[in-house]
């Protein structure tokens, strides 16, 4: 199924937006720890709405306001996190940006009391134990004029979410162990009903899945559809929520303007754009389990040829394919560089092995994790 995606005379840059998930740690144990409501209660008279409770009481959630400034976007998120980090040392914790817990709970993470995560957690408890289960996301919001556009950006997005995900990956440990996989966070998260690549659909074709969905029982309402690429239900946008939590906000922008800039040279194609042939779901599969298990620096299947190449080799034509969007939007030079950055440095699963290769501890990762998480 495709979508048109009619060109305006003059296509304005879309604004972008980013929640971040965040781990509340213990300072001594480094395991996590269910202290999210006072942290939230010292946040909420300065950020309002933009502090948010997560489905685990060891976990909130921080969110930008929509900008379309690359520079506005990184000056929020840092305060962000700075507020964050200060709100979480006051409750006696720290806050943590990773996909997956390092360091298992001592005993299972309460649900966060509200009505609606408490049916969740009696609807789905055999996937609710408190402990394997927790996971941290990074969504970026890109500004839309409506639900048939963002349906039809997440259409054409499909082949390219496999890259983000594996750029972003920072999940190696969790609950004490070592995963085997760059961004174990996709596995555990993949448990849940929806998880995974968007379906092809408009709007009619939405509202009819959308609506199945729910009367079925598949899930409990459409905040429950999970996909990578999907449109918001509360705001005009489309929500890519295929990465984990990362602890250098560098990689963080990276995304959110990479994200920006595919939309943005989608819709400057306009309907060219919209006749690209579609991926099967066999190869877009396979290109996240790739990701998943190898990240950046390891091997990645492109879901549009079916061939496996390095993964920053497929990350590099996802840039060179954003370019133009980089351009119309001013950010190919600031996105070049942190492309470059991430190419050299490695993906965060690499650098928590890298501290873990030190000493062989767990709790020495979760150190580092917390230092770049405050880091400006």
């Amino acid at each position: 199924m495709t979508s048109a995606l009619p060109q305006p005379p003059e296509v304005p840059v879309p604004t972008m937006g980013v929640e971040e998930e965040f781990f509340l740690v213990d300072p001594r144990t480094r395991a996590p720890v269910p202290r999210a409501p006072e942290v939230i209660r010292t946040l909420e008279p300065t950020l309002g709405d933009q502090v948010q409770a997560e489905f685990y009481r060891c976990q909130l959630e921080l969110c930008t306001t929509p900008t379309a400034s690359r520079t506005d976007l990184r000056d929020q998120l840092t305060a962000l996190r700075a507020a964050g980090a200060d709100a979480a040392r006051a409750a006696g914790c720290r806050l943590v940006a990773s996909g997956t817990a390092v360091v298992p709970p001592p005993a299972p993470v309460p649900v966060t009391d509200t009505p609606r995560y408490r049916r969740m957690a009696r609807r789905f408890r055999g996937l609710v134990d408190g402990r394997l289960g927790v996971v941290c996301g990074c969504h970026v919001h890109v500004g839309t004029a409506d639900r048939a556009q963002a349906l039809a950006l997440a259409n054409l997005l499909r082949p390219d979410l496999p890259a983000l995900q594996a750029l972003l990956s920072n999940s190696p440990y969790d609950a004490g162990r070592e995963s085997g996989f760059a961004g174990r966070r996709s596995v555990v998260f993949g448990r849940w009903p929806t998880v995974g690549p968007p379906p092809l659909l408009d709007v009619d074709a939405y509202e009819h899945t959308a609506a199945e969905l729910v009367a079925s029982g598949t899930v409990m309402d459409r905040r429950m559809i999970y996909w990578f690429a999907r449109p918001s239900e509360h705001v005009p946008t489309l929500e890519v929520r295929v990465a984990d939590a990362n602890a250098d906000v560098d990689m963080t922008v990276l995304l959110a303007l990479l994200v920006r800039g595919l939309c943005l040279t989608a819709l400057l194609d306009g309907a060219e754009a919209a006749e690209q042939p579609p991926v099967t779901e066999q190869r877009l599969l396979g290109a996240h389990r790739y990701a998943a298990r190898y990240g950046l620096l390891g091997e990645a299947l492109d879901p549009r040829t079916g061939a496996r190449m390095p993964a920053a080799e497929r990350i590099a034509d996802l840039f060179r394919r954003a370019a133009p969007g980089l351009v119309a939007a001013g950010d190919l030079g600031e996105a070049g560089r942190l492309l470059e950055r991430a190419l050299d440095r490695g993906d965060g699963a690499t650098r928590q092995r890298a501290v873990y290769q030190r000493r062989h501890r767990l709790r020495e990762v979760v150190d580092a994790l917390v230092v770049a998480t405050a880091a400006t």
